[in-house]
């Protein structure tokens, strides 16, 4: 389902809500989130590579994830710093880094300087922004 990033976003609102279950739309779309623990990859440990439910964009693989007890998958390291963009996200009265789908713009998370070398980095992700691709599939 790989898209150029023209593609994914000339989509309109509408054509989100056909693509993706409500609860993927509310949380890649309306930057939602998951209840913690509930995700379908918070404890998923398979190898292989994770890309952006919305777009097929590659944004993590399973060497750099890792159980934080945060309640959703985390990742100290993305596949591509190119395949994703960061933004101060102030909502909440809280101060973040939102973690963003460079090709369509999704909202994946968010990414926190309290994770494991060597980066030090915790991407928190919504499993339902994600896709998994076991390692024998090839990503197109």
């Amino acid at each position: 389902m790989k898209q150029k990033p023209e593609q994914a976003r000339a989509k309109t609102e509408e054509d989100w809500k056909k693509l993706l279950t409500p609860l993927q739309y509310h949380v890649t779309r309306e930057k939602g989130t998951e209840a913690p623990f509930t995700g379908i990859y918070d404890r998923h440990f398979e190898k292989g590579s994770y890309v952006c439910v919305a777009c097929g964009n590659l944004l993590f693989t399973s060497a750099t994830k890792y159980q934080s007890g945060c309640g959703w998958p985390a990742f100290n390291d993305v596949a591509d710093k190119n395949l994703i963009r960061l933004r101060e996200d102030r909502s909440h009265g809280m101060i973040r880094t939102e973690v963003l789908c460079a090709a369509c713009d999704a909202h994946l998370g968010h990414v926190f300087h309290d994770g494991p070398p060597p980066t030090g980095l915790r991407y928190c992700i919504n499993s339902a922004a994600l896709d998994f691709i076991p390692q024998e599939r090839k990503i197109e």
